[in-house]
């Protein structure tokens, strides 16, 4: 029977409270795609901006002459990293800044005007286009599949004489769901090409730069979105790439420590990608194999193949994921049932889950679980016999 009652729940959280995890007070977090940790080598590179080399980079004195060649750095170091041009880079507060900046610098003037998005965007992005909506812009949201995939020829088709942005994010933030970027940048060129108007392509890359290419040219994108918590860098900073040709306006003071710690974390995400990305994308299949063999019930949510390193999504049934996610928690696990950026968290269950054509019941009984740098074999041995223990009790 489905545990949506939430006294239950709170009982749950008390009796798990008394029983801790195996090994003592050690926590497994498998919510990486939420929240990372920051790097040490990031946290060590931002502290002398907090107080030795605290000037303001719009300031003319020395210090703020400092400040300026930190920041002048950092963006030409990131422009390296995406192939792109220095005054391209716009450093925002976050994910979140960065994708409203990016709508809403192309769709400035809105009555007549259109934009393609998909039904799986993240909230940040879905919330803007519905605002948009409401003061006139015209949206079409494309359908995946069953897999959670984007088919280009589906964007081809939504694309009109009167669109002037197309946003499809590069991974899926619930699912993991890796989209053909590029393939769907070529049909938005051919559609260009065809009515002679210009139509601008925007990705929210976030859940990316720790395991795929961020090559704008070759990826064909002309804004993308880029967040430091993502990718163990700092909570409160972001890129925002934007080809020359684009105007935005932004003002404010420069955050420069958190922008030296992001910049720092793209760099070392970049140095490291191939090696984590093999070690954890052997990980997450060995995870989905056990979780095959010893809870054959479980179901994958979203594409096997097309999938991000570090995502595992599974539909339990007959149990309510976040009255699981509880009981995960106490024994020692961290994971979670869906965007932890959406509202309405118990009510409506997930509507990406929902967007591949499953119910609403199968959107509220997954569990998502994101892997990171420091998981190990024995940590997905202990969730996956932890795991199958719980279904085992609660879902009779």
């Amino acid at each position: 029977m489905q545990k949506t009652n939430t006294h239950a729940t709170i009982q749950l959280i008390m009796f798990w409270k008394k029983d801790p995890p195996a090994g003592g007070e050690k926590r497994i977090y498998l919510d990486y795609v939420s929240s990372t940790p920051v790097d040490a080598d990031v946290l060590k590179v931002m502290m002398p901006y907090f107080a030795d080399d605290f000037g303001n980079a719009n300031s003319i004195h020395q210090e703020g002459v400092k400040a300026k060649q930190a920041l002048d750095d950092a963006r030409k170091s990131v422009a390296d990293i995406l192939n792109a041009r220095s005054e391209e880079i716009v450093f925002t507060s976050g994910g979140t800044e960065s994708n409203r900046l990016a709508i809403t610098s192309v769709a400035s003037d809105l009555k007549g005007k259109h934009a393609v998005t998909s039904t799986i965007e993240h909230p940040s992005v879905l919330d803007v286009f519905k605002a948009l909506e409401k003061q006139g812009f015209s949206v079409t949201y494309v359908d995946v599949d069953e897999t959670g995939v984007v088919d280009p020829k589906d964007v081809r088709e939504a694309i009109k004489e009167n669109t002037v942005l197309v946003s499809i994010m590069y991974v899926n933030n619930e699912i993991g769901t890796i989209q053909p970027i590029s393939e769907i940048a070529k049909a938005v060129r051919s559609k260009k090409k065809e009515y002679n108007s210009e139509v601008y392509f925007h990705t929210d890359a976030s859940q990316a730069p720790l395991y795929l290419p961020l090559n704008t040219l070759k990826l064909g994108v002309d804004l993308m979105t880029l967040g430091g918590h993502k990718m163990y860098g700092p909570k409160g900073v972001g890129c925002l790439y934007k080809k020359k040709s684009i105007k935005i306006t932004k003002t404010g003071t420069e955050n420069i420590p958190l922008i030296v710690g992001f910049t720092k974390a793209l760099e070392l995400a970049e140095e490291r990608k191939k090696k984590e990305s093999e070690r954890l994308t052997e990980l997450r299949d060995y995870f989905i194999d056990e979780l095959n063999n010893r809870i054959p019930e479980a179901k994958l949510n979203g594409s096997r193949e097309e999938r991000s390193p570090n995502n595992v999504n599974i539909y339990i049934p007959n149990i309510d994921g976040e009255f699981l996610t509880v009981v995960l928690d106490g024994k020692g696990i961290a994971c979670s049932t869906k965007s932890a950026c959406k509202e309405d968290y118990e009510d409506e269950g997930s509507y990406v889950i929902q967007a591949l054509g499953y119910s609403r019941e199968r959107s509220k009984s997954s569990l998502r679980f994101s892997l990171g740098k420091d998981t190990t074999k024995s940590d997905i041995d202990y969730v996956v016999k932890t795991l199958s223990e719980a279904i085992e009790k609660y879902s009779k």
